[in-house]
């Protein structure tokens, strides 16, 4: 027999049997023995233990070809020859890690947040230091290192729904649907984790563009989701049409319960921009068939192509009268990662919602509470975005250049990489309307597309993966995006310095004419 000290009390055990019990029955893991005799506990954690969904995530854009990416460059730095001097990462919409210099007031008043001694500094102007007194009187103990409220800072939220009411030509914007977020991902999984129900046949289906960013196919893998894809028209400059959405829907209600639809707009990793008719007929569409609209709206600067412009999904579905406005649930996304900002690390967004239930309104606000809150640098530098130097001010004219300047030089870039990818033959480039992204359709020759299958590889990854080991540039192949059977594409982003962008432009074109004389 034996004791056990169990709290306050102490129970006294008896062996009745000297057999052991199987660990398994016990649901314990079975003890195995090491090469020198000594018993180890098998993990209790293993491949086939853990949960399931996580296994099925998927995020192309650090996937494997990023991986050897990174190998590669420490292979360099310790001197092993390549036929290429630097790895170029165009795999991810990174700007300042591409050479994007970061906007100077935004920069000044983090700084003067994060160590409020440089207020008696004659260095900093004095905008940017009444500026950062506001944030950081708005923070617990003066500080930015303290938590805030779960919903975000009370006047970040205040000047968002101002900014919001300013880009919507005055159409109304409650700070109270306003939730700061860290990085408009985190926004975007917390609203389909409040969508995601029921099991089998009822089980919740959200409708997802395809090509599409992998955050959201990785998001309803992990929840368990059922995606419902719907095509964007390639041949119609990746525009979206109502019809394919119709055919969608009907063909997901066989099977699951879809609830939800969600739209990016410019578009990632296609870079087209929606018309406004467009964004009216989706409206028309989500209210016809009680779609809960999900609006990612990041890219929303970022627009370069003459004759398009951005029109949020809020404004329009306000201009279009109460009889949508009223009823429509949205939730639209922003963040401090793209447009000029490109302020990625700092994790800053927000969300708004609109015509959400009450009651599950109060359950979002539980549930952005078990986090405590957003990053509260991130915060800042949201509210630095929706309220920038306004004319007058010191910081203004600095601001409105440096701002101009990276617009414009993203806007010629991508007229460069669409130019230059049309040149090649076997390469079809779409114009980059906005957001930071090519998606060209490239033509692989079916001898290379049998090597590829043969190792288990599929085709457009077999491409890039070539491409990266020959030339030190880092893609990442359509596949991880989503494609039409048949088709093959690779994403690349527009960030490269002009210079560099050229280079990896000529590259890419003398590496496909290469790639498709080698098998043909």
């Amino acid at each position: 027999s034996e004791s056990v000290f169990l709290g306050a009390r102490c129970v006294h055990l008896h062996n009745f049997s000297s057999t052991p019990v199987d660990a398994t029955r016990r649901g314990l893991p079975k003890e195995k023995m090491t090469e020198n005799g000594v018993s180890s506990r098998a993990k209790v954690l293993t491949i086939d233990t853990m949960n399931p969904t996580v296994k099925k995530v998927e995020y192309a854009v650090r996937g494997p070809i990023v991986q050897r990416a990174m190998e590669l460059e420490k292979e360099l730095s310790e001197g092993m020859k390549k036929p290429f001097a630097e790895v170029i990462k165009a795999n991810i919409g990174d700007a300042h890690a591409m050479g994007q210099q970061p906007i100077t007031f935004f920069r000044q008043v983090l700084a003067l947040c994060s160590y409020p001694e440089l207020l008696n500094d004659s260095t900093f102007p004095e905008d940017a230091k009444s500026r950062a007194r506001r944030i950081l009187q708005s923070c617990g103990g003066n500080s930015m290192g303290s938590y805030s409220a779960s919903q975000g800072i009370d006047s970040v939220r205040h000047d968002v729904a101002r900014y919001i009411k300013r880009r919507d030509d005055g159409v109304p914007c409650d700070p109270d649907n306003i939730y700061l977020t860290t990085g408009a991902s985190d926004g975007i999984v917390t609203m389909l984790k409040l969508l995601v129900c029921g099991e089998g046949a009822t089980r919740t289906g959200i409708m997802i563009s395809i090509p599409q960013y992998p955050l959201y196919s990785a998001a309803l893998a992990e929840l368990g989701a059922v995606q419902i894809n719907y095509y964007l028209n390639e041949q119609k400059c990746w525009s979206l049409d109502i019809s394919e959405l119709q055919r969608s829907l009907d063909e997901a209600r066989q099977h699951c319960n879809p609830r939800a639809l969600c739209i990016i707009n410019p578009g990632n990793p296609t870079g087209q921009v929606q018309s406004r008719q467009c964004i009216e007929d989706v409206i028309r569409f989500a209210a016809k068939e009680r779609l809960f609209l999900m609006a990612d709206e990041v890219y929303q600067d970022n627009v370069y192509a003459e004759g398009c412009q951005f029109h949020s999904f809020k404004k329009v579905l306000f201009e279009m009268g109460p009889e949508y406005s009223n009823t429509v649930e949205l939730v639209s996304f922003h963040s401090t990662s793209k447009c000029y900002m490109g302020e990625c690390g700092f994790r800053g967004g927000y969300m708004e919602i609109i015509n959400l239930d009450s009651e599950v309104k109060a359950q979002l606000t539980k549930l952005v509470s078990v986090r405590l809150c957003p990053p509260v640098p991130g915060q800042a530098l949201m509210d630095l975005v929706v309220n920038p130097p306004q004319p007058g001010e010191p910081s203004h004219e600095k601001f409105i250049k440096e701002r101009t300047t990276t617009l414009c030089a993203l806007a010629e870039k991508a007229k460069l990489t669409e130019q230059v990818l049309n040149t090649v033959q076997g390469i079809s480039c779409n114009p980059v309307q906005g957001a930071m992204y090519s998606f060209p359709c490239i033509t692989i020759p079916e001898k290379a597309i049998k090597e590829a299958t043969d190792n288990g590889q599929k085709p457009d990854m077999f491409y890039c993966m070539k491409l990266l080991e020959e030339t030190g540039i880092c893609l990442v192949p359509g596949s991880g995006f989503g494609q039409r059977d048949g088709t093959y594409h690779f994403r690349m982003t527009i960030l490269p310095p002009k210079d560099k962008l050229k280079i990896l432009l000529t590259k890419v074109k003398e590496f496909h004419q290469k790639f498709t004389q080698q098998y043909s």
